[in-house]
């Protein structure tokens, strides 16, 4: 027989490891990012203000993530208590063309930007003369080159400091393995610098595991996954046709290849969340022949960021965990309580949709579908879980 062919490794990921992971919701000022956040958060923030910098704090909410499988769950079980996953979203300041030198808001704005996980970057495709517009009229391509570059710039600035810090300690020579280690970390820290000065992103490129390692530290805005919404009037995004789609998707393609664009309209989403219930809402899509593209847009920021869920279910509690995939049984029971981790002994498992195929623990028990797994099981995407553990130690 022919052996195997090794199975490709799954790529190392940029950023912080974890699984409460947080998104930004940034671009240019008056692009809708604020009445965005209101939408997506069902939560009010004021009247957003038709000038740049409206929003100075960057302000946060949690995002019910939307799952036809909890759904189903909480409907089988009929618990006391749903706990639905959620994702952490902030609305961050505009920004503005020279932001990386201190221009507008500047560093603070940059700042807030390194201390989330991932981008949503809104880039405005409607006009409106009762909306200035920061940069004079509206041009979603220039507005896209000038967040990349405004992020990519104090990407180099951030990497020439670290290089220069690593230069004065290699500069001291030697054969040790902690100098060996720095020198390595100097030629990596170069070759970043050298990809971004050749005006590409971090995270597009195939870095190796220990070039991972020095990246990840520096935490390079360059290297966060970014979602593009762009943001159309009410009438395109019904119609699904805007003239400026195509230069976006063609800018896209040849500088951020791979990245999801998503159209939406800010200003439909904005006017679905005053109706008092959502049955009106969604009868007001019908009418329209359309829908809402939030469940799209938070769906898919999770599958930038890779993260799935697992559940744990019961006529107490129907819960949905969220946890970045190809993580272990073990570290999944941490995320329920810290203690789980430490005193782990197994997990009894199965998956939701052999749940739903079978339609109740009982049959699946009785056609030895559910399983036992020890500690180094690698949870998958739905998977239904009952964690055993041992008592803590004091």
């Amino acid at each position: 027989m022919a052996p195997k062919k090794k199975e490709e490794e799954k790529k190392v990921l940029l950023g912080r490891p974890g699984n409460s992971l947080k998104s930004g919701i940034v671009g240019l000022a008056n692009v809708g990012k604020s009445t965005l956040f209101q939408a997506i958060t069902k939560c009010s923030l004021g009247n957003p203000a038709n000038f740049p910098y409206a929003t100075i704090e960057p302000e946060e909410a949690r995002v019910i993530v939307p799952d036809d499988r909890y759904d189903w769950l909480c409907e089988q079980y009929k618990p006391k208590s749903r706990v639905p996953a959620n994702l952490t979203v902030y609305d961050i300041a505009g920004l503005t063309r020279g932001a990386s030198t201190g221009a507008g808001l500047g560093n603070a704005f940059l700042s807030h930007i390194r201390a989330v996980d991932a981008i949503f970057q809104v880039v405005r495709c409607f006009d409106d003369a009762e909306i200035i517009h920061v940069e004079g009229d509206v041009d979603p391509v220039r507005d896209l080159t000038i967040i990349s570059e405004e992020l990519r710039i104090k990407d180099i600035e951030f990497v020439e400091k670290a290089l220069e810090n690593l230069k004065k300690q290699t500069r001291r020579g030697g054969q040790s393995l902690e100098m060996k280690k720095l020198k390595e970390e100097e030629a990596t820290v170069e070759k970043i610098l050298a990809w971004l000065k050749d005006g590409k992103d971090v995270r597009k490129e195939n870095w190796t595991p220990k070039e991972v390692e020095v990246i990840n530290p520096l935490f390079l805005l360059s290297a966060k996954p970014v979602v593009y919404l762009v943001n159309l009037s009410e009438k395109d995004y019904i119609r699904q046709k805007n003239k400026h789609l195509p230069k976006i998707a063609e800018w896209v393609k040849e500088h951020a290849p791979g990245d999801p664009i998503l159209p939406l309209s800010v200003s439909f989403e904005e006017r679905l969340t005053r109706f008092e219930t959502e049955a009106e809402a969604e009868e007001e899509c019908k009418k329209l022949g359309t829908k809402s593209a939030l469940p799209k847009v938070i769906v898919t920021m999770r599958k930038m960021l890779d993260l799935g869920s697992f559940f744990t279910t019961g006529t107490d509690e129907v819960r949905q965990w969220t946890i970045r995939n190809g993580t272990k049984a073990p570290q999944a029971a941490g995320v329920i309580h810290g203690d789980f981790e430490k005193t782990f002994i197994q997990c009894i498992v199965y998956n939701y949709e052999m749940l739903k195929e079978y339609k109740d623990e009982a049959s699946l028990k009785a056609a030895g579908k559910v399983m036992t797994k020890g500690k180094d099981y690698i949870v998958a995407d739905g998977d239904i879980i009952l964690i055993k553990a041992g008592a803590a130690k004091s």
